[in-house]
Order: C-alpha cells, then structure tokens, then sequence
C-alpha cells in the first residue's frame, strides 16, 4: 500500500512538473542540468560543460595564436570584436599564470582562461581569478532537475543502500549519509536518541545536496548575507574585507523575503492572465497556420509565375529555332542550285558537253537553228565565271540573339514590396459625435486594395467580438458607438488573397454626453472692438489693441479690466450634452464654462468700470478673490486658462487624489453640462478624462460662454462646425 501510494505521489509530481522541460535544459549540452553552476550572468550551465566551454576557448586561442606567430603561415584575418576577445583570454590567462607562479597548486586539468562566451545569452562572462571554484552551486535548480527525473522515470524504483539482498525499495534517502534507506534500515541505522536521528532526509533520490551552502571565496564559511549590488549569496567575511566590503548588503532572511514576494507576485500575475495567454497561444497558432498556408500559396505563386516564364522562353526558342531552320534550307536550296549550274560548266556535262555535241552538227541549217540560242547560254556562263558569286551566305549573323539584358533582367528577378502593416495615425483619429479612423502605410511597400477596420468596445467582458467594417479608403468614420465607454480599434490591409498583419491597437474613448452643437453667437454681448470671429463662426480670437492700453492708463495701482465675453448661439434647458474646444497656447487669459441667461445679461447689459478693484467676474462676488469658496452653487461656471495651463479652482471638487491645482492646458478641452443634475464637467478630450467637476444652478437656459482678455484664440471642435453648419443649410 505505501508503494501504490508513493508511486501515486510521483504520478502526481510528473503531472505537475511535466510541462517545465524547457527550463531544466542546459543551454550548451541540451540536456537536464548536471551539478549546475550560477554564471556571473545568472545564467545556469552544467560543471562539465563550463569545463568543456572552458577548454574549447583555450583551444581556439592557442590555434589562433601558434598559426599567427608561425614563419610563413599564411596571414590571418581578425575582427576586431576577435581581437578584442583574445586580449580579455590573454589578460585572464596571464592573471592565472602569476597565481600559479605564487606558489598556489593549480590542478593541471583546470583551464588557464576563464573567460568564455556565455551559451544562454552569447555574451562574454569572466569567471574571475577562481574560475570554476569561484561560481555558486545552483542547488535549487539541481533539486527541481531532480524531481523531474524522478517523475519521468516513475516506474524506476531505487533501492536501499543497505539491505541484503534481495534489496528492497527505498522510502527515504539521508542528505547526511548520502544513502537511501527502506524503512526497516533506516530505523536501524538512525537509532532514536542519537545524532543520526536528526540528520535530514527527503523522498528517494540519486542526487545528494549539500546542507548548507557554502561561500565559494571561504570554503569554510556559509553565506548569510545577500549583497544587493552583485546579486549574490556572501559570507560575512566577504562584507568585513573581501570584494563586497564597500556594497550594501542584507540579511539572507529579509532577502529571501524580498525575493519571495517579487517572485510570488510575478507568479500570481502570470496566472491571472492566464487566459490572455491562452487567447495569445490561439492567435499565434492561427498564425503559424496562416504561415503554412500563405507560405505554401506564395510557393505555388512562384512556381506558377516561372511555368510562364518557361512558356513564353519555350515559345520564342520555338520561333527562332524555325526561323533559323527555314533559312537554312532556303539557303542550301540556292547553294545546290548553283552547284549543279556550275557543274554544268565543267567538259563533258551539261552545257559545255551539249555545245559540244551541237558543234558535231554538219547541217548548216539545223546548227543555225540551235547556235544562237545555245551562245547566248554559254555567254552568260561565261560573265557568271568573270563575276562569282555565291546564290547564298553561310553566316547566320542576324540570327544571333543578344541575351545579356534579359540575363540580367532576369538575374534581378526578386520578390516585389512586399504589403506593410498599416499603421493608424494617431493625430487625426479622434472621436466626437462620431469615430473618425485614419491609418497610412510605409511609403516603400505595395499599396493594398482594400482594407478591413476592427473595432470593439472594452469592459469587464473580454469576449466581447471583434466589429468589422471593409473599405477601400485609408479613413472610416463610425456612427454607432456606445457613449461614455472606451474602443480598441485596429486595422488591416488586403491585396488579392494576401494579407497584412494587423496593425498596432489603439484605444479611444467617447464623450460622456451626446455632443452638443452651437456656434458663436456674433450679435449678443459680441465686442466687435475686442474680439474677431472667422467667417465660420467657429473660431474667436481676443486682440490686446490701443483700448486695452488707453484702459490701463487711467489707472494707477493695479489694472483690473473687464473680461470680453462670448456665448454659443444655442442655448440648453434639459438634458445632458458635451462640446469640446482648443485654445492656442499664446492665450493670455481665457474663461471657459457655462452661464444662465439671468447671468448673462447682467454681465454683458451692464458693464463695470474697468478701473474698479473690486470687481471679479470670475466670481460673482464683490471680493475681488479668484480663490473664493462657494457656499452655493450658482448659475454659472467658469474655469481659467493661460500661460498653457489650465487652473482648478479651490471650490471644485477634484476627480482623483491629486491636489494639484495647476494642470498642463490639454490640447482638446471638454465641457459636460448635466441640466437635469445640476453639474458641469471638465474634460481632457483627447481621452475624455475628468479634469474637475462642480454644481452649477441650472436656471433658465444655459449657455456656453467664453471669455479672453489680451491676447488669446479659441477654436470649436471642428467636427461641431460641420455638422451644425450642414443642419443650418437643410433648414
């Protein structure tokens, strides 16, 4: 029963440490670690293959160095990374010939250079003066290396050390005596009230480590501190006046402490998101799927694109070679022909032995008859021999066909540019009423075809389904968006059956509130002195001219001017809304809120002298303090604007923690009015983020108001003016 359940138990430990192979694998040999050994790079490495590390890099510079220093060997190429290497080998081979020259027994087994190429991370490490004595025996990793080997090979037993034979199978293995003991011989040899009673054992095991670790620089002490600096178990006689004399170490506890709970925590964040990796496995195996499969098409693309290019050189070798051949036998047709004209010429053929046998002719009528036609014959014979000339030439010189600039035409064969991963600009994407998406691809690549922009709303549930929307513009605008909640959005580029990666997610948020439309109002309270609108009405710009000056002249102490004001042409009497706007950097001083008509009218129907030092619009008090506190809300809010900062008044309640009344002026400012609620907002519009909010007494109709003094810009949110100018023009 105790050997079902044990075996039970080490079923158990296969299944839960089954999956950590990669980790227990030296780098150098590719098996399970053997004795393993910390590198200063705390990188593991088994003892015999530092060894092995450590004699190849002897070797290899001993080659290098008898091959350089060899009369008449041919010269040797070094880099200068090689070089370099060679001089650190020199430099730590000459550091362990004078220790040896000390005095001190070297064992003529250990390597003279003790820097090698670390194979975890393939930079070089030095070992230092003690080499291998002087690295930390990584007792940790060898026990986990343990239990792993004992989980996959479970079947295997290991027997007791002591038993005669037939030996049994061991329960226990002692660390002190390094042997494995059944239960039986372990009571025997571990007697009560002895000191072998107390020594320490663990399940059964082959491997046997230490006790206690050791200080690698003091063999005979054990470390008890941790040194913050270097990262590494010491001895107290390495803080006292070894190599961490001047470092800041800790004890060992408050280090294991520490570490423990930094590991812990990584742990527990790893299994927390242990489905996002899974959802990340799944899209990399979908992803090594579209591999083979784009692969293998891209494979029969080439191979279909080359068959063409077979074809067509199949076709014109055809032509030519018909050509050639066509002329060929034009040509030797000619060349018989003037052959057998010729031999016609020769005694005894042809026409020569015709005329002959005409001259035999004693009939002077009959020789007449043929004579005149047969020396007309022998006359043009006669010219031919005086002017030869072949009927055709040998030389097949128009035939030849120049291949060097289809040869290098077709050496330059490549892959075309290749689709690039869009990219989605961030500077022209926003969202307001609607979602406006905007990406541009890499100058250097193919153009895609059409593109595929996805998008998804984000909260608690992460399975939410990715939306897809398919054009052929490098822009979309979206309508159907949720309000007060934030969008992943991505893009993705499609040419034919190829496609591009997608491209990098961005996140947006939309307004709290439906957007609002308005426009400046260019009639009530507007100061045509002071300020300029645009012929769009969506832009206000505040001019410091002469007036502002000739103002400030009268007064003698102080110069508290009146604040140009300017509203929206449209008021609000229900509901909840949201507008955004930008104010120029330059600007002076700017105010930016809402107000109720009753306000309203008090402020632009009835001006105050501008030399008063008692007056605050800001306010509403006669107490000429910008920092007064509100015991009530009141019918208007306005926030203060300058210097490329945006002010938190001391009444308003802070969103967050922070108490920092002076903020960083965002480039895109929101307003949210609740008139139902009776509260205003203050938003940074680039991510909706809550800057501020307070009451406000929803009286009558509200407004949103502005107001500059001196120099200063204000811009509606453009997408506002579009859309608000479009309603006007179907009116």
């Amino acid at each position: 029963m105790e050997q079902t359940g044990r075996r039970a138990s080490v079923g158990g430990q296969q299944g839960a440490i089954k999956n950590i192979e990669r980790e227990l694998v030296c780098p150098s040999c590719k098996e399970l670690y053997t004795h393993p050994l910390i590198l200063p790079c705390q990188h593991n490495i088994c003892h015999k293959c530092l060894k092995e590390l450590l004699y190849l890099t002897l070797e290899d510079y001993t080659d290098v160095s008898s091959e350089a220093s060899t009369p008449g060997s041919p010269r040797i190429r070094l880099t200068s990374t090689s070089v370099e290497r060679i001089d650190r080998l020199v430099r730590s081979a000459s550091q362990r010939n004078s220790l040896g020259r000390k005095g001190s027994k070297r064992n003529s087994l250990t390597p003279k250079i003790t820097t090698i190429a670390c194979p975890g991370c393939l930079h070089d490490v030095d070992l230092g003066e003690r080499g291998i004595n002087g690295l930390f025996r990584n007792v940790t990793l060898e026990t986990i290396v343990e239990r792993y080997r004992q989980a996959a090979r479970a079947a295997t037993a290991i027997m007791c050390d002591y038993c005669k034979p037939p030996a049994q199978e061991s329960t226990k293995t002692c660390m002190d005596c390094s042997a494995s003991f059944c239960n039986e011989c372990f009571k025997i040899n571990h007697p009560w009230g002895t000191i072998k009673a107390q020594h320490e054992y663990v399940g059964p095991s082959n491997q046997f480590r230490p006790k206690v670790l050791m200080c690698p620089e003091h063999e005979m002490e054990k470390v008890n501190m941790y040194c913050e600096i270097c990262r590494r178990p010491v001895c107290h006689l390495c803080k006292l006046g070894g190599a961490h004399a001047n470092h800041k170490v800790t004890t060992m506890s408050t280090a294991y402490k520490t570490l423990k709970e930094k590991l812990t925590k990584g742990i527990s964040y790893l299994i927390s998101k242990e489905s996002q990796v899974k959802d990340q496995i799944s899209e990399l195996e979908t992803l090594i799927e579209q591999t083979e499969s784009n692969g293998e098409r891209a494979k029969e693309d080439a191979t279909c694109n080359f068959e063409k290019l077979y074809n067509v050189l199949e076709e014109r070798k055809t032509f030519v070679v018909r050509s050639i051949e066509n002329s060929k036998a034009l040509r030797l047709e000619k060349l018989k022909n003037q052959v057998e004209e010729y031999q016609g010429l020769l005694e005894n053929n042809g026409l020569v032995g015709y005329a002959q046998e005409v001259l035999k002719e004693t009939d002077h009528s009959c020789f007449v008859q043929i004579a005149k036609q047969l020396q007309t014959r022998i006359q043009k014979a006669s010219e031919s021999l005086k002017s030869f000339q072949p009927a055709a030439q040998p030389g097949f010189e128009e035939y030849f066909i120049d291949m060097a600039k289809e040869e290098d035409l077709l050496g330059e064969i490549a892959f075309s540019k290749a689709l690039a991963m869009p990219e989605i600009n961030m500077e022209q994407s926003k969202i307001y009423n609607k979602a406006r998406i905007c990406w541009n691809e890499p100058s250097d690549s193919l153009s895609a075809d059409s593109y595929v922009l996805e998008y998804r709303r984000l909260d608690n549930n992460e399975d939410l389904l990715w939306n897809e929307i398919e054009t052929t513009n490098t822009s979309k605008i979206l309508t159907d968006l949720d309000l007060n909640s934030q969008y992943c959005f991505r893009v993705k580029g499609f040419r034919g059956s190829t496609s591009t990666p997608l491209s990098k997610e961005i996140l947006l948020h939309t307004p709290p509130a439906p957007v609002f439309n308005f426009l400046f109002d260019d009639k009530c309270g507007y100061n045509k002195e002071h300020l300029m609108l645009n012929d769009q009405l969506d832009t206000v710009e505040s001019m410091a001219g002469i007036s502002l000056l000739l103002g400030a002249e009268r007064v003698q102490v102080g110069c508290y001017t009146c604040l140009d004001y300017i509203i929206g042409d449209t008021g609000i009497t229900k509901g909840r809304h949201f507008w955004s706007f930008s104010v120029e950097s330059h600007s002076y001083l700017v105010k930016v809120g809402v107000a109720s008509d009753i306000k309203l009218q008090e402020w632009l129907h009835n001006p105050r002298d501008i030399s008063s030092p008692r007056y605050d619009q800001d306010s509403g008090h006669d107490s000429g303090s910008e920092d007064t506190s509100y015991d009530s809300s009141q019918p208007f809010t306005l926030a203060t604007i300058g210097m490329k900062k945006f002010f938190i008044p001391k009444s308003s309640h802070v969103a967050g923690a922070t108490t920092d009344r002076v903020l960083p002026l965002p480039t895109r400012i929101g307003i949210c009015l609740d008139y139902d609620e009776g509260k205003v907002g203050y938003y940074d519009a680039n991510n909706m983020k809550c800057l501020y909010e307070r009451d406000v007494d929803c009286i009558g109709t509200m407004y949103p108001a502005f107001a500059l003094l001196g120099g200063g810009t204000i811009h509606l949110e453009e997408v506002i003016t579009a859309n608000h100018l479009d309603y006007s023009n179907e009116i």
